[in-house]
């Protein structure tokens, strides 16, 4: 918002917008604008205060032509030192009421402009969380943090200047437009000569300008793309040796972007010069034909001056709005990367008359579930499967077998296209996912660590945990050396990959993350594939801990660690082919057997 500088279909953004505040927008960059009518309510009011003293700001703007030349005609030619001395009074009073209007509207516009910003931001985070875990396989990390960061600070301008420069802008045209009408009607239609030429150069500039924003908008979030995922792939990248292509794909992205900013630059560089050149132009003419009349003693010098000065008011804010409209274009098409994501609704949420799942045993029944990730390719094949509630059941299978398939459609991460999965008897699809998911602990295959503290990753799941919970936690999954091995305890300054833990210390603290949670359903998935063979058994006896007493899944490669499950699940290309206790399948020489035959046989080599 702001300007005293200047000129003296889905979801929609903030979620819960009444249908009819869009009826009757055709235009599509008004109906993109329209999208931001929901951030603004809240400051109404500010709103209209910045408005009144952008009406303040023009007004000033405007009296101060009129007011030379009265001090000019009546003052300075007449002779009359009193008229010249008030002219000259107001006329500062004018300029020091234009000056804190323009500063108080300034301040305030920030200020609504800033907490728009802020709100906008909350409310796509939000949505972002609320996106299915599919939507955030698909999406690349980049595109999404760009919509967060440069798409949404490409609004900045828009939100904080711009609406109130419309105002003052608008204004003080409308308001020249008719004084020079009212000085001299014949002048003033001399100085919209060139009128034809700007509008012209400006539908052009309009179109063009308008895709290349677009094209800036797409190339930033390549940038961030490629950015983040060499960053959080770096290990890999240097273990590669892969670093020259890691930068030569960063630069590559880096020209494409400084070439769509070059593209925008020399727009500008084109269309600004020429409001100059044109408003040059129009002012020589009124200065000759002016001039002609006042030697001819036609006209007043006084009124010569204020035409003149009105002219370049007039000029001033056709540059200022087409300043306006560059940042205007940056703003839309942000706007429109960011609206894309609203647009985007979860493919799992609430059914309508969804209910809480009460406390659960954690008794789950699959009754021919069949998915896939695409619709015709399915990954899970008609499997009917009971797990009784305490009972820890282990998914075990070759690479694509669907074992974290199967985990993600029990924690509802995706729902299956025919079947139905249940849990005590409540299909999910009819139960609130808040209500599931706080009953549900994942213990993933790399204890993931957020950055802050020890304490705040251990009490996650659990804010409210005491620290003699935290350490008797830590304790039990055998993880208490941890925090005589680092200098601050549970105050400890973590980040987001745990530097200075080792692999084995960040999976115990995952373990005890979770127990503090004390879900009732529990999933481990791989939990033991990030750590060495040396170290697994001190994780066989966390997991011992953490899987008594709750109904437990267990995803592993790692044999060794499912083989005291209560059960036994064997999968092969999304189907069960046998189930049973560790003992019994092995009993029984089928598909386990062999499994279990190729991974000890693979451990003995590791271990020699």
């Amino acid at each position: 918002m702001g300007g005293g500088a200047r000129g003296g279909g889905g979801r929609r953004l903030s979620g819960p917008h009444p249908e009819d505040d869009m009826e009757g927008i055709e235009n599509p960059e008004v109906r993109k604008l329209s999208e931001l009518l929901p951030f603004a309510r809240p400051y109404r009011w500010h709103i209209l205060g910045a408005l009144l003293l952008a009406v303040l700001v023009a007004a000033t703007g405007l009296a101060t032509p009129a007011l030379a030349q009265v001090g000019i005609d009546s003052g300075i030619t007449a002779g009359n030192q009193r008229v010249l001395f008030v002219t000259v009074a107001l006329f500062v009073g004018a300029g020091l009421l234009g000056w804190a209007a323009g500063y108080a509207q300034n301040y305030l516009s920030s200020w609504i402009g800033e907490r728009m910003l802020y709100d906008l931001r909350v409310a796509l985070f939000a949505h972002f969380m609320h996106l299915d875990l599919g939507y955030h396989e698909r999406a690349s990390t980049g595109r999404s943090v760009s919509r967060l960061t440069s798409d949404i600070e490409a609004l900045n301008n828009l939100v904080t200047d711009g609406f109130t420069s419309v105002v003052v802008n608008g204004l003080t045209f409308f308001g020249v437009v008719a004084i020079l009408f009212a000085y001299d009607w014949q002048l003033a239609l001399l100085s919209f000569a060139i009128f034809p030429f700007l509008s012209v150069g400006t539908a052009i500039f309009r179109v063009t300008s308008a895709r290349a924003y677009r094209r800036t908008r797409e190339t930033v979030a390549e940038v961030l793309s490629v950015l983040q995922e060499n960053l959080a792939g770096v290990r890999v990248v240097q273990g590669f040796g892969r670093q020259e292509p890691a930068r030569a794909a960063f630069r590559q992205a880096n020209a494409d972007y400084r070439e769509a900013n070059m593209h925008t630059i020399r727009l500008s560089a084109v269309y600004f010069p020429s409001i100059e050149l044109l408003s040059g132009v129009g002012l020589a003419i009124i200065l000759w034909f002016g001039g002609e009349r006042v030697l001819s003693g036609q006209m007043q010098v006084g009124v010569m001056v204020a035409f003149i000065g009105y002219l370049a008011s007039f000029f001033d804010p056709i540059q200022q709005l087409s300043q306006l409209y560059d940042d205007f274009q940056s703003a839309m098409a942000a706007l429109e990367k960011i609206q894309s994501v609203f647009s985007t609704l979860p493919k799992l949420d609430d059914a309508p008359g969804a209910v809480a799942l009460p406390d659960i045993a954690g008794a789950i029944d699959l009754d021919h579930v069949s998915f896939g990730y695409r619709s015709n390719t399915p990954v899970i094949h008609d499997v009917s499967l009971h797990i009784n509630a305490g009972e820890s059941v282990a998914l075990v299978g070759e690479t694509g077998a669907g074992k974290s398939t199967l985990a993600k459609l029990i924690a509802r991460f995706y729902d299956p296209q025919q079947g139905e999965v249940r849990i005590d008897g409540h299909e999910l699809r009819g139960v609130r996912l808040d209500s599931l998911r706080a009953q549900l602990g994942i213990v993933p295959q790399e204890g993931h660590l957020f950055a802050g503290t020890l304490r705040e990753n251990l009490v996650f799941g659990r804010p409210e945990a005491t620290d003699d919970e935290v350490i008797s936690a830590l304790e039990a999954v055998g993880g208490d050396d941890i925090l005589a091995s680092i200098a601050n305890g549970l105050d400890t300054i973590v980040n987001e990959r745990g530097s200075g833990l080792s692999a084995g210390q960040r999976q115990l603290i995952a373990f005890a993350r979770a127990l503090i949670a004390d879900p009732r359903l529990l999933i481990l998935d791989e939990a033991t594939s990030s750590v060495d063979i040396r170290a697994e058994h001190r994780i066989e006896q966390a997991m011992n801990v953490l899987l008594e007493g709750r109904t437990s899944i267990l995803i592993a490669h790692r044999l060794s660690t499912i083989k005291n499950a209560d059960r036994i699940v064997v999968l092969d290309h999304g189907r069960v082919v046998e189930q049973g206790s560790h003992n019994e399948l092995l009993e029984r020489g089928g598909r386990y057997a062999r499994l279990y035959g190729d991974w000890e046989q693979a451990t003995d080599i590791a271990m020699s």
